[in-house]
């Protein structure tokens, strides 16, 4: 018979099953390889994507206006800063959303990302309350350092758009800053002075008894109320009004009110 008459060769089984363990073999030392690198740059490499995740924050950050300034003090020493998208309604993160893609100002005006207020609900003015926040958290050895949160109402004039930073205990104020409004210059226009929203700062939201006591005066502040208000602003009745009611809404219940609840019961 000539050569192409004659059947294809097989190994002897002993060189087949020498072929099969060593293929076998190889795969396992190449998996245990790999098992071996993940747990040894596996810190390294949750490393690196957490300070990546901390730059694009800070960045995120430093691209809001007027949030910078009123963060500046509390960053240093920070041993984490986070973003987190809020439903306002429930209280509750929002997990996997985006937090540059939350725009309060955008969804106010969105009936698909807003809830209209009813009149005696809308002690700020807005109308539309939108279904989505954004709150900044700065933590410390794993506790609550300061909670950053958007706030914005109606003043005398315009509407009044800025963030209030509540410290650790989150009943005390780090700061409140307007970084737009169009009230009256030399009025209203006040609330843009590095004076008078340095004044917020070591406020108390609430008092003992945990009524909501946080505003500007209306009158001569009384000592009893010094803790909580700042001074009233001469010729300014509605912004100062506007500033207060604002302050109450956001802490209230239809604000950021169920969110701070749940992150006192952390």
């Amino acid at each position: 018979m000539t050569g192409s008459d004659h059947p294809a060769r097989r190994p002897p089984p002993d060189t087949l099953a020498r072929t099969l363990t060593v293929g076998l073999a190889v795969a396992l030392f190449g998996s245990l390889l790999v098992a071996v690198a993940t747990e040894m740059l596996g810190p390294r490499i949750d490393a690196n994507a957490e300070r990546e995740r901390q730059q694009e924050l800070e960045a995120l950050i430093q691209s809001l206006p007027g949030i910078a300034e009123l963060m500046s003090g509390a960053v240093e020493g920070a041993a984490s800063i986070d973003a987190v998208v809020v439903d306002l309604a429930s209280g509750e993160t929002v997990p996997g959303a985006d937090p540059a893609a939350a725009d309060m100002r955008a969804a106010v005006d969105d009936p698909a990302r807003s809830t209209e207020l009813a009149p005696e609900d809308d002690a700020a003015g807005i109308g539309r309350r939108p279904d989505r926040g954004v709150a900044i958290i700065v933590r410390r050895g794993g506790e609550v350092a300061m909670v950053v949160l958007p706030v914005f109402g109606q003043g005398f004039a315009s509407t009044m758009w800025g963030y209030l930073a509540l410290a650790g205990d989150l009943n005390t104020v780090a700061g409140l800053t307007f970084y737009e409004h169009k009230e009256t210059p030399g009025l209203g226009g006040v609330i843009g002075d590095d004076d008078w929203q340095a004044a917020w700062a070591g406020k108390l939201v609430r008092d003992a008894d945990g009524a909501f006591r946080l505003g500007v005066a209306t009158g001569t502040l009384r000592a009893d109320a010094t803790p909580h208000q700042v001074d009233a602003m001469t010729g300014a009745t509605y912004t100062a009004a506007g500033v207060t009611a604002l302050l109450r809404f956001w802490l209230g219940g239809l604000g950021w009110g169920p969110y701070l609840d749940r992150l006192a019961a952390e």
